[in-house]
């Protein structure tokens, strides 16, 4: 789906002589133009990881996969070919296919208002809020942008001048998590801080800034190795009361990452979302694509676990609270412009989730003072659709990695039936 000559040229520090007019093309499309697609042959879904793997302790990576090429089962099939122009119209989920899923739609257009949600990212995308107004102007959402206070960008000290160096990997995940924010709760005010680098403390230092700037809900993409430095990260970092803090649980299959392994975070794990003839009209399953790729769960080495997490498979923290939407084969459609042709994309990967699940927390309103949100889902198991099938990697056929009756660790607790599970 990425022109590979764009990014060749990016990299060589040259102009991309298309995007402008792509970028163009792009916006004068309309939605009843994405009806008119024809239905592609099905073909295997390939994907490239936005951001490289850490290099060394203490780094993450962002969790946001893009699809390069084969068929999305998504709003409208479409088959992505690889190494071709970006496409027009989107070929993933818009926002009234999730809102629709997750029963949604009602509180989404009456609630979030003064919420805001904040979106905790390394490095800087040059485009974001140009990004962000194609995606929302695209499906109809009301304007979020500086000029009208819905949107703001800063660095993890707070500055809207002195930003880090940009990043064309970080980027796309930005443009991800702005996208979902606004598809979930496209009332709420957007905060976009940006951390120096893609170090835990320069994260952590950012998620400390959203809080002092207001944001009730923080979003992360992001994950790495545990270490032994999780307990001092997460009371540096994590520990807000009344601040509900979202965490993507991996895309590598079963085994624990942190810091979706703090005590104090929500854990988010992947589903594949499909619709169908059911009740519901949707049906879900635990992500996974391969052993490699495919949600994240497990159990922490370093965390507790806190009094309201009852398994008894894990001395320590149980990964995953609750789950969304993350396979990228029913992927959802983003907006992106910084270092590739300026188009629509279709990622997966719990980065979709994470944002997702923080927009469900906001349209729930303000977590009440000195609460911890995590905690929330589990007294409110029944307002969840439970995920029963799919396995994330092999663990003896237990709960860990077994999509199970009730909890278990890819989809967690399950995935939202509107908003109840996620009000203290």
């Amino acid at each position: 789906m990425r022109n590979t000559l764009s990014r060749a040229i990016h990299r060589a520090g040259l102009p991309l002589t298309a995007v402008a007019a792509l970028a163009a093309s792009a916006l004068a499309f309309t939605p009843s133009a994405q009806a008119a697609q024809p239905a592609a042959t099905a073909r295997p879904v390939h994907t490239a990881r936005a951001c490289a793997t850490p290099a060394r302790a203490g780094e993450m990576a962002c969790k946001a996969l893009r699809v390069t090429s084969g068929t999305v089962h998504a709003a409208r099939t479409a088959t992505v070919t690889p190494d071709a122009a970006t496409a027009a119209t989107p070929s993933g989920y818009g926002p009234s296919d999730l809102l629709a899923a997750y029963g949604l739609t009602s509180a989404a257009a009456s609630k979030g208002a003064g919420e805001t949600i904040a979106i905790v990212d390394a490095y800087d995308d040059p485009n974001a809020a140009k990004d962000l107004a194609s995606y929302r102007s695209y499906y109809g959402l009301p304007a979020c942008t500086v000029a009208n206070g819905c949107f703001k960008k800063v660095s993890q000290t707070g500055s809207t001048t002195s930003l880090p160096s940009a990043d064309s990997g970080w980027a796309e995940e930005i443009s991800l998590d702005l996208d979902m924010a606004s598809a979930l709760c496209p009332k709420c005010n957007i905060l976009l801080v940006e951390a120096k680098s893609a170090s835990m403390a320069n994260l952590g230092k950012s998620v400390n800034e959203a809080v002092s700037l207001g944001a009730k809900f923080v979003s992360n993409s992001y994950g790495g190795s545990e270490s032994s430095s999780d307990s001092s990260y997460d009371s540096s970092y994590f520990n807000h009361p009344g601040v509900a803090i979202t965490v993507s649980a991996g895309d590598s299959g079963y085994g624990a990452e942190y810091p979706a392994a703090s005590k104090y975070v929500t854990a988010v794990g992947g589903t594949a979302l499909k619709k169908s003839s059911t009740t519901r009209g949707w049906t879900e399953t635990v992500w996974s694509t391969s052993s490699t790729e495919g949600t994240g769960s497990g159990c922490s080495a370093y965390d507790a676990k806190q009094s309201w997490q009852k398994d008894t498979g894990c001395a320590k923290r149980t990964i995953a609270d609750v789950s969304a939407v993350a396979d990228p084969a029913t992927g959802v459609a983003v907006y992106d412009s910084y270092g590739v042709t300026a188009g629509w994309y279709t990622f997966g990967g719990t980065s979709v989730a994470s944002p997702v699940i923080a927009g469900v927390y906001a349209l729930a309103g303000t977590p009440s003072a000195g609460s911890y949100p995590t905690s929330f889902p589990y007294a409110h198991t029944s307002a969840l659709n439970d995920v029963t099938s799919g396995s994330n990697g092999s663990c003896g056929g237990s709960y860990l990695c077994t999509g199970k009756a009730g909890y278990d660790g890819p989809t967690g607790l399950g995935t939202p039936i509107g908003t109840t599970a996620f009000t203290g």
